[in-house]
């Protein structure tokens, strides 16, 4: 199944290049977890939707730019397994990639709220979270090795957009118009890339 799967996502690669303008740069917006994976969820808000729902907001919001194109590395509820991401990611050969998700804190009477970006260890990803944190208020910055951003060929990020489980954070990022100022925001910052 898994043979099926990558050889799926090649053909799509190989197919979505050919008909990208050359001119176009790539950029890869993950949306985290998917399928049987909820992510992070609290009073029927799951995770996977929100960050799909935000992905698909940038996709619209990005229509109108000329200079980049952006690819999702999931458009539906599936499950794709990090590995498949990092193989789909890597032979695009994107500018960057954001990796979408959303914080939980295991204290349900936690006070955290607000973005959080993890990097790798490279100045180009560095300085990606850099702009991302001048359009958000983002509380922490700091390297992770995880997977996406260890096996990301180009400069990646993950963004944790909130915390579900603080209310203020739940509000903005599950409602229609948080999702748009999120993706817009985003959207910017691919702008001045």
């Amino acid at each position: 199944m898994k043979g099926i799967k990558l050889l799926a996502l090649a053909a799509f690669s190989a197919a979505f290049l050919s008909f990208t303008p050359e001119n176009k740069k790539l950029i890869v917006i993950d949306a985290g977890h998917g399928g049987n994976d909820m992510g992070a969820h609290r009073n029927g808000i799951y995770e996977k939707d929100i960050v799909l729902s935000i992905g698909k907001e940038i996709q619209k919001f990005n229509a109108t730019q000329s200079k980049y194109e952006v690819i999702l590395t999931r458009d539906s509820d599936t499950d794709l397994p990090l590995s498949e991401r990092t193989i789909f990611i890597n032979q695009l050969h994107p500018e960057l990639v954001i990796s979408l998700h959303i914080n939980s804190s295991a204290d349900r009477h936690s006070t955290q709220e607000g973005p959080e970006i993890y990097t790798q260890n490279t100045e180009n990803s560095k300085k990606l979270a850099e702009r991302i944190s001048r359009k958000f208020n983002v509380q922490k910055i700091e390297d992770r090795n995880l997977h996406i951003l260890r096996e990301s060929k180009v400069p990646a990020v993950i963004m944790e957009l909130g915390f579900v489980n603080n209310p203020k954070d739940e509000t903005y990022m599950s409602s229609e118009a948080g999702q748009k100022e999120i993706a817009r925001k985003l959207t910017e910052v691919f702008k001045e890339y």
